[in-house]
């Protein structure tokens, strides 16, 4: 579904304005590391800013400030040797981006909760006296630009597995049957004092092909997939649940269907 390229979110960071950085990181590196977080902002409240604009506005800008700089720790043991206990704030979490309102955001969004999706994503390592000061521009973008802007870390189909016994499998051979597909597929049952086979939940199964390695088995047992049964498999970044991407991407496409039809509607018929 090639919906997922043409979805929108709010970007990590689109611009950032390094004011001061005297940590190991260059600036270009440290941008880049900034442009991966993803931030928790439903990009259905925002719109695409207009190209060329440089200052963004409170309808299409998420600003993010990150000022941190690293200390000593007077009371440190002298004989310690552990960062955790010698330096405050050595390390830069995602956590330590705060949500600096533009014009009248916190009227516009007076319970919204803008921040990283993860709080513990690493971002650099300082020593004392070393800090980052930088001020960063989140927008609105669709993953046929980049793919930073796009809302799926992964998406994927398949057809429903169709696993067909064809003769009853027991004892020894349907313990041997069970360990050729991945667990929950197969399960024994007891029935008259005798172990029998029986597919439990084909939707379960990899298509891994182990049992046609069994001569005993590879004709008892009929591997096919439904051809009209997908599974969709859809990992959101965490910026949207995934069920709201299935249906906004539906929605895309839809979309997409109409402009086509529209499209040939408009050609002249010879």
């Amino acid at each position: 579904m090639r919906s997922w390229h043409t979805a929108w979110a709010l970007s990590p960071v689109e611009k950032v304005f390094v004011y001061n950085n005297t940590s190991i990181v260059q600036d270009e590196i440290l941008a880049h590391r900034l442009g991966l977080i993803p931030i928790r902002a439903d990009p259905r409240l925002f719109e695409y800013r207009n190209q060329g604009d440089e200052e963004g506005t409170e309808i299409d800008t998420l600003q993010f400030q990150l000022k941190i700089k690293c200390s000593r720790n007077p009371q440190a043991a002298k004989e310690s040797s552990d960062p955790n206990e010698l330096y405050f704030n050595h390390k830069v979490y995602s956590k330590h981006m705060t949500w600096v309102p533009l014009g009248n955001q916190t009227d516009l969004f007076p319970d919204a909760d803008f921040r990283p999706v993860h709080d513990d994503i690493l971002i650099a390592l300082l020593r004392p006296g070393q800090e980052i000061d930088v001020l960063m521009h989140c927008v609105k973008g669709i993953g046929k630009d980049h793919a930073k802007f796009s809302p799926v870390a992964t998406a994927s189909y398949r057809l429903l597995p169709d696993i067909t016994l064809l003769q009853p499998i027991e004892d020894e051979a349907a313990e041997t049957l069970q360990k050729c597909f991945s667990p929950g597929v197969i399960e024994i049952q007891n029935i008259k004092g005798k172990k029998v086979a029986r597919v439990a939940n084909a939707r379960l199964d990899t298509f891994s092909r182990e049992v046609f390695r069994h001569e005993g088995l590879k004709n008892l047992v009929r591997l096919a997939r439904v051809r009209n049964h997908y599974i969709f498999s859809v990992e959101s970044t965490g910026i949207l649940p995934p069920d709201v991407l299935v249906t906004e991407a539906i929605k895309i496409l839809m979309g997409k269907c109409q402009r086509f039809l529209n499209e040939l509607d408009t050609v002249p018929m010879e």
